[in-house]
């Protein structure tokens, strides 16, 4: 089975992470997940994650490093998940594939339901974190 690409805006503000859930009717419905998706032909990791924060979120973004990177194997396919620091340059969150955001406090992620691919990200953020303070 092909491994699929997809990005994974870590976005944070005053010690607060953005996490969105999938809505009904949605693969992965009910998890939280750091917003993003699948790197299309003759993307960049960052326009992947500019262009799918446009479009799941309705806002524009910028997109920077990868800070973490993280490999699962779903029963419908594997995922390479490349987390890419990013800042959003407008507020005004219009979800399509998710039903809620929250900021949330970053030593606090893993009280959220978080997609299985997503919870190595989740902790090396909270590692990085636990070092700094």
């Amino acid at each position: 089975m092909e491994m699929k690409t997809v990005t994974a805006a870590i976005i944070i503000r005053d010690n607060k992470i953005l996490l969105a859930r999938r809505k009904e009717g949605e693969r992965l419905a009910g998890y939280w997940e750091f917003p993003g998706g699948k790197i299309e032909k003759d993307e960049t990791p960052q326009t992947c994650l500019e262009r799918e924060l446009y479009e799941e979120l309705g806002v524009r973004a910028r997109a920077g490093e990868v800070i973490a990177e993280s490999e699962y194997h779903y029963d419908h396919g594997s995922i390479k998940l490349l987390a890419i620091r990013a800042e959003l340059l407008d507020d005004n969150l219009a979800l399509q594939v998710h039903d809620r955001v929250e900021w949330v406090d970053i030593l606090e992620i893993m009280k959220y339901k978080l997609a299985p691919a997503d919870v190595p990200v989740a902790l090396k953020i909270m590692e990085s974190v636990k070092k700094k303070s």
